[in-house]
């Protein structure tokens, strides 16, 4: 008889653990609080317009496929892969602008423009990051467990020669002087939830796995990855019952033995847990039961951000915005203390503009726009009552835009939703509203972090952004992997690292020939 597992939460790490699991013999059921399937990859439509309304887009997409090949598919069989050039359009607060490219020659000759010794250094930059690129990702640091203490000072030596213990913004600010340049290779951990001022190093590897392997969109929105997961999970057999929100992880002689949601209880041999963990351990394991991730522990954990979302449908195009558009105010480091240390709304902000119709016009009607605007702000910390602020704060950032350039929004506009971080809190069970788990701060990372298999239950384990390696769609796909891989030794589960490397992560040559094409940036093959 196979084993059972429950996996508690759709996000893209409970789909890829439950499709491992399901690959792997074990009868998988897959619970998920709300009506559809995605955590915070959720879908809004509304009037013909269709929102993603979390992640907008796609690194490493072999990681991704290595997913599927564990259930012995293709991910191209399930989706329409679009590259993206540029990646990002960045806008500054003096009008200039920067179209961030994965084409080394390409940016070099737009950092020249605004400092030449800058667009000098990018080689030397790259060249430094890419040890840590292949430390995390080609080594696969970010799918192997942290969960001893063994295994975290064995890493360190690595940490220390490559300097990956250093602020993000203190490494790259060693490389270029103007703001601009410092900005765009510094800003990525904001992606993930950190604070680019004090997230380490070792998170430089993002920009680098973006110029590896480019930045793609799927076809009817990143949902449609949710989708193809889903229907991977079912076709392996996989069961997934929506609307059934969990209450209590069942724990019997210290071992995790199945879920109790509203309606039933469903035993397992383990528990998956893609609920954030500060919910998992403090609202679902029972009380008493989890002393390593105690109550006063978790509430002396740095959480990450939040962010303010708005979901717009235009009855009209907006040309000057790309598929992904970065406007910034003139702050940089002391808007970020206001958002993390000092848990205020300052006056200004810096936004992300997602507007998916540049790349696939059927996410609106024909003619419209579908954009979700973000603003990066303080958790539920803050104090702020989103009830009272939001509708002010809509108007505030619609003014801004209007005034910025996307002139008669306001007018234009058939759709308008908002997300908060009460929201977040309450849709999502995210603690204290954060948008990325826990802050990927030195000491908040690797061995520091919640683990994917339990310190406190065993048959427990964790998957998802508030685990190892962290948030990101890539960060949750591979501790998706490294879940499994725990699962896997407990429970002699065949082996599922499917995608080789050596020395960078590669495409495998199947996938490359499907999606390549189409690229204008060359990537590296295994082999190379």
């Amino acid at each position: 008889m196979s084993d059972r597992a429950v996996v508690i939460g759709s996000g893209f790490g409970g789909l890829a653990c439950a499709v491992r699991l399901q690959a792997a013999g074990v009868e998988v059921t897959l619970v998920e609080k709300r009506e559809q399937l995605g955590g915070r990859a959720y879908q809004l439509q509304d009037s013909g317009y269709t929102f993603d309304m979390g992640p907008s887009l796609i690194t490493a997409p072999e990681i991704l496929d290595s997913v599927f090949r564990a259930g012995g598919r293709r991910f191209t069989e399930y989706v329409d892969l679009v590259p993206l050039d540029p990646y990002y359009r960045i806008y500054f607060h003096d009008d200039s602008h920067i179209d961030y490219v994965g084409d080394v020659e390409r940016m070099r000759e737009q950092m020249a423009r605004f400092n030449k010794k800058d667009a000098a250094n990018l080689d030397r930059f790259l060249n430094t990051v890419r040890p840590i690129y292949d430390s995390v990702i080609g080594d696969r640091l970010g799918s192997k467990p942290f969960d001893t203490i063994e295994s975290m000072l064995r890493f360190m030596p690595r940490v220390l020669k490559l300097q990956a213990f250093l602020p993000v913004t203190t490494f790259v600010n060693r490389f270029f002087k103007d703001f601009r340049h410092r900005f765009i290779f510094s800003f990525h951990p904001l992606f993930v939830g950190g604070n680019p001022f004090r997230t380490p190093s070792i998170y430089l590897m993002i920009p680098f796995l973006e110029r590896e392997g480019g930045v793609w969109f799927t076809r009817g929105g990143m949902y449609s990855v949710v989708e193809a997961l889903a229907k991977l999970f079912t076709e392996l057999g996989g069961t997934i019952e929506t609307s059934a929100e969990v209450k209590e992880i069942l724990v019997t002689d210290g071992r995790a033995t199945g879920v109790r949601t509203t309606d039933r209880d469903y035993p397992a041999d383990f528990v998956v847990s893609n609920a954030d963990p500060g919910h998992t351990y403090r609202h679902l394991v029972p009380s008493g039961k989890h002393r390593h991730w105690s109550d006063r522990r978790l509430d002396r954990q740095d959480w990450a951000m939040s962010c303010f979302l708005l979901y717009i449908g235009t009855r009209r195009r907006y040309p000057q915005l790309e598929h992904h558009t970065l406007i910034l105010t003139e702050r940089y480091k002391g808007l970020l203390s206001d958002i993390f240390d000092a848990k205020t709304l300052p006056d200004d902000f810096s936004m992300y503009l997602h507007a998916p119709t540049r790349t696939d016009p059927s996410m609106a009607p024909d003619g419209g726009e579908s954009m979700y605007v973000l603003v990066p702000v303080a958790n539920q910390r803050s104090g702020i009552d989103w009830d009272e602020i939001g509708p002010a704060f809509t108007d505030k950032v619609i003014d801004f835009l209007e005034e910025w350039g996307l002139e008669d929004l306001r007018e234009e506009m058939e759709v308008l939703h908002s997300f908060t971080p009460k929201d977040f809190e309450t849709e999502l069970n995210a603690t204290w509203g954060n948008a990325f788990a826990i802050e990927p701060k030195l000491f908040q990372t690797a061995w520091f972090r919640p683990q994917n298999r339990s310190e406190d239950i065993d048959g427990l384990y964790l998957v998802g952004a508030g685990t190892h390696p962290g948030a990101g769609v890539p960060g949750v796909l591979l501790s998706a992997e490294t879940t499994y891989g725990c699962i896997a030794a407990d429970r002699d589960l065949p082996d599922q690292w499917s995608w080789s490397t050596r020395g960078t992560v590669a495409l495998d040559p199947e996938l490359h020939d499907d999606i390549v094409p189409s690229l204008q940036v060359p990537l590296s093959m295994s082999g190379d």
